[in-house]
């Protein structure tokens, strides 16, 4: 089955405070064979990026109104009259909060929304395939479902 890769680079603000905050290269990723998440991987001053999995619907949402509660919560607002999403992750790590350009992200979720429409993700993973697949009868099926019993009205062997 082909899968559909929607990635797209961008910098990010973590703040730091009302006064401070510094980029943070990013990249937002989707793909069509996990079609419920969005992957971000923040690159620090790290060998490896930082790397965030969270529900697709979560982002869409949020880029309207807030949203969701714990480890992830997302919500859009104005800085300096421009939109931007705010994005607050928790972990035992640490918390951050994060600004994204709205325009920027509300275009690569279009994307998303184009490869896998809003109510067809569980198609994308073929789960009514892979159980039909498992549930198929088998030749060895036939050994299982006859009865090694008979019963004490057969009339084999008599």
């Amino acid at each position: 089955m082909h899968h559909t890769v929607v990635e797209r680079e961008l910098e990010l603000k973590l703040i730091l405070s009302p006064e401070r905050s510094i980029p943070v290269p990013a990249r937002l990723g989707y793909r069509s064979d996990d079609p419920f998440a969005v992957h971000v991987a923040f690159h620090i001053n790290s060998e490896q990026p930082v790397d965030w999995t969270f529900a697709r619907e979560l982002l869409v949402e949020g880029v309207f109104r807030p949203c969701g509660h714990g480890d992830v919560r997302v919500w859009p607002t104005k800085v300096e009259g421009r939109s931007v999403v705010l994005m607050a992750l928790s972990s035992p790590d640490g918390d951050a909060l994060l600004e994204a350009p709205a325009a920027q992200v509300s275009a690569w979720l279009e994307r998303t929304l184009r490869v896998v429409p809003p109510g067809t993700e569980a198609d994308q993973l073929g789960i009514d395939d892979g159980l039909a697949e498992l549930l198929a009868p088998t030749p060895a099926d036939d050994l299982w479902l006859c009865d090694p019993w008979p019963s004490d009205e057969s009339k084999d062997g008599e």
